[in-house]
């Protein structure tokens, strides 16, 4: 399953009011550290299909969404379980380190 991309006007349909958890992998374009976890997050999306979500937001073309999470640093992934968040991890991690986070969370 892809990663699929979310924006502030989708935001609380694909996420919010999702019954299955979702990361939000808050990204951009210029960060080194974020074009390192994205293939990371391609791979485990795959892994994990069925039991999370995993989408995007690009915090420079949606900047409402990042404000309203007080997204500082990127990448930062949110956990939403039920349109709250559930758990957080900010920074680049190795893929070991992301499943064992998001399988704690789920």
């Amino acid at each position: 399953m892809a990663v699929e991309k979310v924006t502030d006007q989708n935001f609380e349909a694909d996420v919010l009011k999702s019954s299955a958890p979702v990361i939000v992998d808050f990204w951009a374009e210029w960060c080194g550290p974020c074009r390192m976890v994205a293939p990371i997050l391609e791979e485990v999306s795959g892994e994990l299909d069925g039991k999370v979500r995993i989408v995007k937001l690009n915090v420079d073309e949606n900047p409402q969404t990042a404000s309203k999470y007080g997204i500082m640093s990127i990448p930062t992934l949110l956990m939403f379980k039920d349109g709250k968040i559930a758990s957080r991890q900010v920074g680049a991690a190795p893929k070991a380190k992301l499943v064992q986070w998001i399988n704690t969370a789920v």
